[in-house]
């Protein structure tokens, strides 16, 4: 009995060390996944918000649904998009994916 309970402090002293040790890879994990997956969500987040907070008439968008029209009108939350000659239909804001082209500039082909 004398001799388990021996081999039983005998690991305890090194677990102080171990904790420690182990805080520094959780640190150092955490620095990892937000320079590697968090920080770069949150620029592409601020992004997209600008994008959709500078959409003007006559911008050439793309839906999320992969619909390409030319804007026509906006409102807070719809942006109403001219996908052919008399074809309009109306997005959410939120839907619009990217600007092809901004309204009065030329698309290089």
């Amino acid at each position: 009995m004398n001799l388990a309970y021996a081999m039983g402090n005998a690991g305890g002293g090194a677990g102080g060390q171990g904790d420690f040790g182990f805080l520094i890879v959780m640190v150092i994990l955490f620095a990892i996944f937000y320079f590697l997956i968090i920080r770069p969500q949150q620029q592409k987040q601020k992004e997209l918000k600008e994008m959709l907070a500078n959409l003007a008439h006559g911008d050439i968008v793309i839906t999320q649904g992969g619909l390409h029209g030319k804007v026509v009108a906006l409102t807070d939350t719809v942006v109403t998009l001219e996908i052919a000659d008399k074809v309009r239909v109306k997005v959410g804001r939120n839907f619009i994916s990217g600007v092809i082209q901004k309204a009065g500039k030329e698309q290089n082909s």
